[in-house]
């Protein structure tokens, strides 16, 4: 009985009791395999769940990403900044046959060439000054789960090729090693670039998108899923509450403001004014008051004066400014506001050339 046998028989075996026995162990093993599917079923709609909404772009995102959890191989995730590839990739994770173990995320933005090999790679001791003792790398830790490359589109050439032979192999050696240690993860990467025009361009190698590229999900941006607006700004105020049970309303011309505004940063965006519109109330209604006056909804435009349309970089670039505005150029403050780190947030600044008061 302790080895898993569901009943024993004591001799003379008697055939109708054998043959109830037998029907009843049955009947228990289709009772089992139905909650295990059942479980699943149920662990599948709570993890979709996270990607809030009933738009149709939002269905759809839900329902690709339960196909594709379920496939092990390598994904790619692609939208526009502040959309949520993390999340998509979290859920997938979550909802695959992986979930047990390990989700490890990396941003390849954030890391010279450098730290991302004794990062990935992790060093043996003594590989170079300061490696006082081994160290186990990200890739060795996920064995067994799944591993998220965000802003993979950032990686140089020369660390494309590393991540190009680890893929194919499956194997690496640590900075300092000498020996090959195998893992087993599976690869989800997220950029908000066109990964096939780089490829083409010259600035991604072809063998690496097309190994990345086996499966590919679209995050649509919040300005395609606006139906789904009055929904996040609720969870987003009831997360950052300190009374969830006890929100402040929103006057109608609040919540069509909010539905009809651009979002050049997204979810992201949406989230931040969401607090700000909490620190900002203080009588438990929202009015427009202090959406426009407190919060300067109007600085960005969704259209210029000559009715027609910025660019996605014009709106990046104006969010921000409004941030570094809002905290006196604080960019460690500024970097957490818009969900990214120190090193992204200057080469944006320096793309953009925000360093410079003429801008």
């Amino acid at each position: 009985m302790r080895m898993g046998a569901y009943h024993y028989l004591s001799k003379p075996i008697k055939i109708d009791e054998l043959m109830a026995l037998a029907e009843k162990a049955l009947e228990k093993r289709a009772l089992r395999k139905e909650v295990v599917h059942l479980r699943r079923q149920l662990e599948s709609q709570a993890g979709a769940s996270k990607i809030i909404g009933r738009s149709p772009k939002t269905e759809l995102l839900r329902e690709s990403i339960r196909q594709v959890a379920q496939l092990d191989c390598n994904v790619l995730i692609h939208g526009e900044t502040g959309t949520g590839k993390e999340l998509v990739a979290r859920v997938i994770h979550e909802l695959s046959p992986r979930a047990t173990q390990g989700f490890v995320a990396f941003n390849c933005g954030a890391f010279s060439e450098e730290l991302i090999t004794s990062e990935l790679f992790g060093y043996e001791k003594g590989a170079f000054t300061g490696a006082s003792q081994e160290k186990k790398g990200l890739l060795e830790l996920a064995d067994g789960g799944t591993v998220f490359f965000d802003e993979i589109g950032e990686l140089s050439l020369a660390m494309q090729v590393k991540l190009l032979r680890f893929i194919q192999e499956r194997n690496f050696m640590r900075v300092g090693g000498t020996k090959e240690i195998s893992v087993d993860v599976r690869i989800l990467s997220a950029t908000n670039k066109n990964l096939k025009q780089e490829s083409e361009a010259g600035a991604f190698r072809h063998d690496l998108f097309y190994r990345l590229d086996v499966l590919a999900i679209e995050v649509p941006p919040l300005s395609e899923r606006k139906e789904d607006i009055p929904l996040l700004i609720n969870y987003f105020m009831a997360k950052h509450s300190p009374t969830p049970d006890q929100l402040p309303a929103l006057t109608e011309d609040v919540v069509d403001s909010l539905v009809h505004y651009e979002y050049p940063g997204n979810i992201r965006e949406l989230e931040n004014i969401a607090q700000r519109l909490l620190l900002k109330n203080t009588s438990g209604v929202i009015d427009s008051t202090i959406l426009t006056d407190d919060l300067q909804f109007a600085a960005i435009p969704s259209r210029v004066a000559n009715n027609q349309w910025p660019s996605l970089e014009e709106h990046e670039k104006n969010y921000i400014l409004e941030v570094l505005d809002e905290v006196e150029g604080n960019k460690s403050k500024a970097a957490k506001i818009l969900g990214i780190d120190r090193v992204s947030l200057w080469r944006k600044i320096k793309r953009y050339d925000l360093d410079n008061p003429e801008a």
